[in-house]
């Protein structure tokens, strides 16, 4: 069994249990003792919380543990003073088990956002992974009904561009019936790496932003990929760092990768701010679904602090 928290938490309630049991059966005070309490208590609380968080009905051990530890001073005194000792000691238990549940609720919550957040990612990738398959089945179902109108053709010819002509109808057909649930009637093109500029207007003229793109041979695909990733990093400029001077943008491909570098000054070098305001930020849910689903197909994204300020990677394969 691994020695995980709830694990340790059980086993520490039941020893401090069991220890309570053999004090009071044997009728010993404990005098003396009542200093241990101070050390035991926290640890028990602490195990409280944490097996709260991962396995609540872990927490119960640790946590009757705690309230019928005092048991151990106060088991021959009067039965009313018995039940308000382990009443007063059971609130602490509930507090750090009340701690733990509401941590595993923002678990939770958190993991919930994310998974919607990769599904979104999803169904984006499905919409333009149809419009990008339809766009080239398109031009090779053109190609072949021009070839077929060529004169002189054998009909073996004939034949085999009529059949890729019927496939290709029953291809563009598949895709519209498979993905007709996931595309909104007046959804936008996707855009890719050639409107990434665009992507600036949401700043202060006050804001410098820098664009190094280089998008000759990269797919559709990782185009568009690229542009949501650019597009999220400079939505969290905006959201956590809305006193950087300067923004920097990347983006470098070659025949098997395509690498996105978003990087903000925090704020350095601008007499209104003090350096390293922007260091500590997090991201939103957006970058962890992208980031989810790049370590799915073989690419990642990184993001941290740098210098003053923070800097996301993204490797995305091409």
């Amino acid at each position: 069994m691994p020695l995980t928290p709830e694990v340790v938490a059980l086993v520490a309630g039941g020893v401090s249990l069991l220890v309570t049991a053999v004090i009071v059966v044997a009728r010993d005070g404990a005098r003396g003792g009542i200093w241990w309490l101070f050390a035991e208590v926290p640890a028990l609380l602490v195990l409280t919380l944490l097996a709260a968080r991962r396995r609540p009905v872990a927490a119960l051990v640790p946590g009757l543990a705690v309230a019928l530890v005092l048991l151990r001073q106060v088991w021959n005194g009067p039965p009313m003073l018995i039940l308000g000792a382990c009443a007063a000691w059971a609130l602490p238990a509930v507090a750090a088990a009340g701690a733990g549940l509401y941590l595993r609720w923002l678990d939770q919550a958190r993991g919930r956002a994310v998974a919607a957040a990769v599904q979104d990612q999803r169904l984006a990738l499905a919409r333009d992974l149809h419009d990008f398959v339809a766009h080239d089945v398109s031009g090779m179902l053109v190609q072949a009904q021009a070839a077929g109108f060529a004169p002189g053709l054998p009909e073996q010819v004939a034949d085999a561009l009529r059949r890729i002509e019927d496939g290709g109808h029953r291809a563009l057909a598949s895709l519209d019936r498979t993905v007709h649930m996931l595309n909104d009637p007046g959804r936008a093109p996707t855009p890719g790496l050639e409107r990434v500029e665009e992507l600036a207007d949401g700043f202060p003229p006050s804001v410098r932003v820098s664009f190094d793109v280089a998008t000759e041979g990269v797919s559709r695909e990782a185009s568009a990929t690229a542009y949501r990733v650019v597009s999220e990093a400079l939505t969290n400029v905006r959201r956590h760092a809305p006193r950087a001077g300067a923004v920097a943008v990347t983006v470098t491909a070659d025949r098997l990768r395509l690498e996105v570098r978003v990087q903000d000054d925090g704020g350095a070098g601008r007499t209104d701010v003090r350096r390293g305001t922007g260091i500590g930020r997090r991201g939103g849910f957006g970058l962890a679904g992208l980031s989810e689903l790049l370590a799915a197909v073989g690419g990642s994204l990184e993001a941290g602090p740098h210098g003053d300020g923070w800097r996301l990677t993204a490797v995305i394969p091409a």
